[in-house]
């Protein structure tokens, strides 16, 4: 940090000429209010992209159908493919399901501790499985057991018939029972149905990503309607691609009424419901790289410019006594403070920033140690630029003070 003495004559060229320093400072301050808020949407959109699951993503794809014709009988038709799928040699489980996790589309109700929509109430994104769901998920069952065939049913077209017993997440348990277990209990549909808790799975992420509810997941011991319905397969490590060819290849040998549309796989459905958290990650990325590049060709150009117009003065001082490093130091302390102004008013500005887009699109708070990281590295960038000008100007020979121009 500059001296009493190294402050006076800055301040004084500075108050000669200020209208360079304003503009550069007025630019650290917006680089600062944007790199900040920017940097923090960028670790937020990561730190989404790169939550656990709670699922065998990497070993799951799904078999997209639709039926066709006079054969398709249904659940016989549904069964007898399940079969076919778990017979193959590279896999584990299979499941029939009425939406893909983490797809952007899919099913949600709402559940209460009492009947007639009373007391406590529990949001969730259910999933329609059969006895194999769990297994085919690859989620862990924290408590409780997992349903058996028994229980599996399917209801009748357009029915509001409700499971006697459904699987739910740890997230959808705590919001149903935050104070004591919601193993064995009983919950009740929007229309007072009762459905026992059967068991609690540890963590599962539902169909939406950007749900702020994404782990409140229920699984539901339900044959879902063939207009939704698509195969889940999950294979052993290593196998899913070959086993996502096998099971087309056996599936179209089958002519059972069903035509197959498509075969995905779940990190390709994963990654298609992340790309846009992925482009604005990038995207922020080259806004903040620019703006960096901006600000520190300012600094270099205005400190640059200083050297220039002050090259007699700067011999003066050194035929006067001046050394090279207190020439340095000198156009480095003007750096430093033209910076740190900069700094204070882009601290407010990326505060007043932070708050709006926090209140205006719903998003956390801008912690503060994002804005310390974020001066130290604008000080560290305006340092470097400012660096080979002030250097330049160490290096001007006390004989220019003699010469005239």
């Amino acid at each position: 940090t500059p001296t009493h003495m190294d402050i006076k004559p800055i301040f004084s060229s500075l108050r000669r000429s200020p209208t360079g320093a304003i503009l550069v400072a007025l630019q650290i301050a917006l680089a600062l209010a944007i790199v900040v808020n920017s940097l923090f949407i960028i670790v937020q959109r990561f730190e989404k992209v790169n939550r656990d699951p709670g699922m065998d993503v990497p070993n799951i794809f799904f078999v997209g159908w639709v039926p066709s014709g006079d054969k398709f009988q249904g659940e016989v038709t549904m069964r007898e493919d399940l079969q076919i799928l778990r017979g193959l040699p590279g896999v584990q489980a299979a499941t029939v399901v009425n939406a893909v996790p983490l797809s952007g589309g899919g099913s949600s109700t709402s559940m209460f501790t009492e009947p007639g929509e009373k007391g406590r109430r529990g949001d969730m994104n259910y999933f329609q499985v059969d006895e194999h769901g769990l297994e085919t998920f690859g989620t862990r069952l924290a408590e409780g057991r997992n349903f058996d065939a028994t229980i599996v049913t399917m209801p009748p077209k357009n029915s509001s018939t409700s499971p006697s017993g459904i699987l739910v997440t740890r997230d959808v348990a705590k919001e149903l029972f935050p104070d004591e277990s919601a193993l064995g209990k009983t919950i009740y549909t929007g229309t007072s149905q009762p459905v026992t808790i059967l068991g609690i799975i540890e963590h599962m992420h539902g169909s939406w990503p950007g749900w702020d509810k994404v782990g409140n997941v229920a699984l539901f011991p339900v044959i879902t309607d063939e207009t939704y319905a698509r195969y889940m397969v999950r294979a052993r490590p290593g196998q899913r691609d070959a086993m996502m060819k096998m099971a087309e290849e056996a599936l179209g040998k089958v002519d059972n009424g069903r035509v197959i549309l498509r075969v995905r796989s779940l990190e390709y459905v994963a990654a298609s419901s992340y790309a846009e958290d992925r482009a604005m990650a990038l995207y922020l990325a080259v806004v903040i790289a620019l703006l960096l590049g901006i600000s520190a060709l300012g600094i270099f150009g205005l400190a640059a410019f200083n050297v220039s117009t002050r090259t007699k003065q700067i011999g003066t001082r050194r035929a006067v006594g001046a050394r090279r490093t207190d020439i340095l130091q000198y156009f480095l302390a003007e750096n430093w403070l033209i910076t740190t102004v900069g700094v204070v008013l882009g601290c407010v500005l990326a505060l007043l920033l932070g708050y709006w887009l926090s209140t205006t699109f719903e998003l956390p708070r801008l912690k503060l140690y994002y804005l310390v990281i974020g001066v130290v590295g604008l000080w560290i960038v305006s340092l470097a630029a400012a660096l080979r000008p002030a250097r330049r100007a160490s290096m001007v020979s006390p004989a220019i003070a003699t010469r005239t121009v």
